[in-house]
């Protein structure tokens, strides 16, 4: 870890202890990469290489400890701390995590802000020269509206004097630590700004940097992998079947279907979800389902394939990769799988982090022909599409 100079100057805390629910299941979007690069990693890198920044703190989930260690493997940090229960409680717990190393400064930035720039950093810096806090922000250019859950426009509120706030936000280190042990969460500060605003404090404003964007959902990490470099589309195939059994329902995409048997399988026998299994480590040539969760392994008898599915999707994403859109076939003669239909994609949409108008499930039969027409069993053929790395 890094070997800290007895007079600090400026620490930077990188924030990364969320979850990311907005951005789809799978990995935390912090640990998800872009241009096979984590975010984080990136965070990380961008105060590292900051000539004026003494050193770096992160602040992590407990739950993700390898994780870090793999995204920031090799990076001279400090250790990271672990975060609390809100953004708020985390900040404070790094806070408190460096007070010893007496810092005279202190920046707290996004993790899930990568393409932050060193002329912003640099901003900041500079305003805290004469000012107690800094943060980089743009105007709002838009026309915006107000209304609530039916979307009826109520108002048209006046852009004049709004702004965009961004990260790194800038303090002095007694002053944000101050402002930090006197609120609570029940305050519910939006930023580390607002803390020092209510403490009678100035903040100032420097210019922000359209690219310095936050990557929240699916469709940001498309954003963000568009702007850094050249992908490439990997498609993969998946084939599945199981035998009917004695029972009355099967799983099908993780959906419960009553029936007057079952599937037959190791695990749950969800033959759509092991078809598009393999269908993604196809994508990122990873082997097969049995691979990675051997059928001759007791542990993952009668288990969830929504672990399988979810493995793969972070084998992707460690990859560098994010799903495009899938397409499931599922074959047999019954049960009717229509009524089903909207629920498999509801469920399929939640694992893999993407919107339903990529997913398409659909059902033929093998008009009485074979192992299937002659109500045997299921099988599934699936495609997956992902965007990857040039080159990867």
């Amino acid at each position: 870890m890094k070997k800290v100079k007895e007079q600090m100057s400026c620490i930077a805390i990188i924030v990364g202890a969320g979850r990311g629910s907005r951005a789809g299941e799978g990995l935390p979007k912090q640990y998800r990469c872009v241009g096979g690069v984590p975010l984080v990693r990136m965070s990380l890198k961008a105060f590292l290489d900051h000539s004026a920044i003494t050193s770096v703190c992160p602040i992590i989930h407990p739950d993700d400890a390898d994780l870090f260690a793999e995204a920031a493997t090799g990076l001279d940090v400090l250790p990271p701390v672990h975060g609390g229960a809100t953004r708020q409680q985390s900040v404070l717990n790094g806070l408190h995590a460096i007070a010893h190393l007496k810092p005279e400064t202190v920046l707290i930035h996004d993790a899930a802000r990568p393409f932050v720039s060193e002329t912003v950093i640099s901003g900041v810096l500079d305003a805290l020269d004469c000012h107690s806090g800094a943060i980089p922000a743009l105007p709002v250019v838009d026309t915006l509206k107000r209304s609530h859950d039916n979307k009826v426009i109520e108002a048209t509120v006046p852009r004049d004097s709004l702004w965009r706030a961004q990260t790194p936000q800038g303090f002095r280190f007694n002053d944000i630590m101050e402002a930090h042990e006197k609120s609570s969460d029940e305050d519910n500060h939006s930023d580390d700004a607002s803390l020092i605003e209510v403490a009678g404090l100035d903040v100032v404003m420097v210019e922000g940097d359209e690219r310095n964007i936050k990557v929240t959902t699916s469709d940001d990490f498309a954003r963000a992998e568009a702007a850094i470099g050249q992908r490439e589309t990997r498609t993969g195939m998946g084939f599945d079947v199981h035998r009917f059994c004695a029972g009355d329902q099967i799983t099908l995409c993780g959906v419960e279907i009553p029936h007057d048997q079952a599937l037959e399988g190791h695990s749950d026998a969800d033959v759509a979800m092991h078809a598009l299994v393999d269908a993604l480590y196809g994508c990122v040539s990873a082997g097969d389902i049995g691979t990675h969760f051997p059928p001759d392994q007791a542990k993952w008898r009668g288990a969830s394939s929504e672990i399988f599915l979810k493995h793969a999707v972070e084998t992707v994403q460690k990859a560098g990769g994010r799903i495009i859109n899938i397409d499931l076939t599922i074959i047999c003669e019954y049960p009717k799988i229509g009524p089903h239909r909207q629920a498999m994609c509801n469920r399929l949409s939640e694992i893999l982090g993407i919107d339903m108008k990529r997913i398409s499930v659909k059902a033929t039969t093998t008009e009485k022909l074979g192992f299937t027409g002659r109500g045997e069993g299921i099988a599934t053929q699936a495609i997956a599409n992902t965007s990857l790395p040039l080159g990867d």
